[in-house]
């Protein structure tokens, strides 16, 4: 992370802890809903499978740049479908930095080449060892794998959501993102439970035995790219939604936190680490903040 990224998110983290406020800093675009694939654990594929067209992606990067968001997301669908014409997602990316974003992050599952060393984390889901992702997402581990490793960036960080299918696969995933080459570090969530998917939702017992194994590849040097301490208040449920520091615009209507928002109930049941970390990072919970710091200063 470069110096001035480091002072410009320390300033914001200041000012919306002193002064409680709640403006985002981190938004996701959704490009598109299309998918190649149909996942057990996903509810938000090929609704529509409309590619949104440059010109509306962009005027969308614009309103959350104005709206003082500096960490910039790609999403799906899948993102590595997306093409207008001639430009790609590669384009998106280098317009995200070109823009003034200063961190531009991009989600994919992995199936299609990698080459984009522009981006600065392409998150890549990998759901367990080759039976249990294959259980998940299709017969497609091996082809993941290929395209990792004959990637033209070490910029990928490796993302589990863990659900009743893969729970017991934490420890496969993290040594192998400890030894593929070009992966940086590995990120997790436990399933959020759309009304669709609910039987692959997790009980508490359930994500504290998981946590645990998490720390316990941590201890063993596993490159986790997420924070111990918020563990236990993901465990029992224990932090605010929605997290008002991160916003998701899709087809020009923009959500508080997530997609899900909508949904009723559905954020009580909030899985996504990210949200547990950063409700705790804005109300001035000084360890998670120091974790926060050196995690992403190491990984990013």
């Amino acid at each position: 992370m470069k110096a001035s990224s480091f002072f410009h998110f320390l300033g914001f983290g200041i000012r919306s802890v002193l002064f409680r406020k709640k403006e985002p800093i981190l938004g996701t675009v959704i490009v598109t809903d299309k998918c190649n694939l149909k996942c057990k654990h996903c509810s938000v594929n090929n609704i529509t499978a409309v590619i949104h067209p440059y010109a509306q992606i962009r005027a969308e990067m614009e309103t959350l740049y104005r709206m003082g968001i500096r960490i910039l997301f790609f999403c799906g669908g899948e993102t590595f479908l997306w093409r207008d014409g001639n430009r790609t997602l590669r384009d998106l990316v280098i317009e995200a930095k070109r823009m003034g974003f200063l961190i531009v992050n991009v989600v994919t599952n992995g199936t299609f080449p990698i080459d984009l060393p522009e981006a600065d984390l392409i998150l890549l889901s990998l759901d367990g060892d080759r039976e249990r992702h294959n259980a998940v997402r299709g017969d497609t581990y091996d082809t993941i794998l290929k395209n990792v490793e004959q990637a033209t960036a070490d910029n990928i960080c490796f993302y589990m959501a863990i659900n009743q299918i893969n729970k017991d696969a934490i420890r496969e995933v993290c040594l192998t993102a400890r030894d593929t080459k070009n992966v940086r570090a590995v990120s997790f969530n436990f399933h959020t439970p759309y009304p669709d998917t609910r039987e692959l939702a997790l009980s508490r017992e359930e994500k504290r035995v998981c946590c645990e194994t998490i720390s316990q590849m941590m201890k063993e040097g596993a490159p986790v790219f997420n924070l111990k301490s918020v563990f236990p208040y993901l465990i029992e449920g224990r932090f605010p939604t929605p997290c008002h520091q991160c916003v998701v615009i899709e087809n020009g209507k923009i959500s508080t936190c997530g997609r899900c928002i909508d949904v009723p109930g559905l954020c009580e049941e909030c899985g996504y680490f990210f949200v547990a970390e950063y409700t705790q990072i804005f109300r001035g919970n000084l360890k998670v903040i120091f974790e926060m710091f050196r995690t992403y200063l190491k990984y990013i």
